[in-house]
This record gives structure tokens, C-alpha cells and sequence, in this order.
């Protein structure tokens, strides 16, 4: 069983938790995530134009809410696909991120994305344990619901 831990460079700019992507997740081509090196990176991650924004870059923001323009047309954009795809929102995270600070907030990122029955992570675009298979979230049409 292999345990997973959340660490605070897994968190991107847009709030995201880079160890639920399938990317980071997969072990050929694996991601190291938003804020590490691009080798192995989709195209479209590479060229993200969250990551790569100059108002982040200029005032070297760590996160997007800390922008005078939050949230901005990309970050509402992106919220709106994962919210409809994978019930997951990155504007809830920033906004967890500004409240809480981010020790509280990876705290309870863990305590929704780690399996209860074997340590694992579970996959945002999947909604399953990547190491057990456990099914944490189901689909019903375009939305997801956490099984009790």
C-alpha cells in the first residue's frame, strides 16, 4: 500500500491539489506537478495560462487570490469545467487557502481525497482509489456525489 502525503508545492496557483490529477498520479509520463519541472507535462500544461500568468509571475503571487483581479475570467472558467466534470472547485480551495492558511487546507483536502480503506489517493478525474480501486465518487450524468 502505498501512502501518499500532500505537501504545500502540490498546491498550484489556481488552487488545484496537483497529486489528485491523473497525471501526477500515472507512472509512465508522470507529472511532477504545476510548480516543478515541465518534463512530461501535456502541451496544454505546459502552456497554461494560469501557470504562466504575468500578473502571478509579475508580483510573484504564490497563489491566485492574493491578484487584485480574483477571480479572474481563466480561474472562473477553469472552476466552471472542474466543478461540472469533477465536482471539484478550485475557487472553494482558494478561497479555503485565504481563510484557513494552507496547513488547514491540505488537511482537509486529505480528508476528502484519501481512501478510508487503504491510504491511497484518489483520482479527481476518476473518482476512484488509485491503488485499490475503491469507488469514492460516483457519477450521475455530468455530476459527481460522494458515496456515503
Amino acid at each position: 500500500m502505498k501512502q501518499h502525503k500532500m505537501i504545500e508545492d502540490q498546491i498550484a496557483p489556481c488552487g488545484a491539489n496537483c497529486v489528485l490529477c491523473m497525471a501526477y498520479l500515472r507512472t509512465k509520463n508522470h507529472c511532477p506537478g504545476c510548480r516543478f519541472d515541465d518534463k512530461n507535462k501535456a502541451k496544454s500544461c505546459i502552456q497554461c495560462q494560469i501557470k504562466n500568468c504575468q500578473k502571478l509571475k509579475e508580483n510573484n503571487f504564490k497563489y491566485c487570490y492574493e491578484c487584485i483581479d480574483y477571480p479572474c475570467g481563466k480561474i472562473k472558467h477553469l472552476d466552471k469545467r472542474y466543478r461540472k466534470n469533477y465536482s471539484y472547485s478550485m475557487i472553494d480551495s482558494l478561497n479555503d487557502i485565504k481563510t484557513n492558511g494552507i496547513v488547514e487546507h491540505i488537511k482537509n483536502e486529505e480528508e476528502k481525497w484519501i481512501c478510508k480503506k487503504c491510504g491511497g489517493v484518489v483520482c479527481v478525474h476518476r473518482g476512484y482509489c488509485v491503488e485499490c480501486g475503491e469507488i469514492v465518487y460516483y457519477s450521475i450524468g455530468n455530476y459527481r456525489s460522494k458515496i456515503k
